[in-house]
């Protein structure tokens, strides 16, 4: 399937194509190894968390942010 067919699907179809992907993906998670840069940004945020100095959003406030920019 190419973008531009992905792209003209309805939004319904879209999502259960992500369902399949994400499930298949997600069954295989033992083969994926995240890149090292990932374990280091981790342990920043928590860091940053522990000191008060990062705060946690819920889902909705996060998107809305992104959003705008921020």
């Amino acid at each position: 399937m190419s973008a531009l067919e992905i792209q003209q699907l309805p939004r319904q179809e879209k999502l259960r194509l992500m369902e399949i992907l994400w499930d298949d993906l997600s069954r295989n998670d033992a083969e994926f190894e995240s890149p090292a840069w990932h374990a280091d940004a981790l342990r920043e945020t928590s860091e940053r968390r522990a000191r008060g100095e990062e705060t946690l959003l819920d889902w909705d406030e996060a998107k809305a942010k992104l959003r705008r920019g921020e």
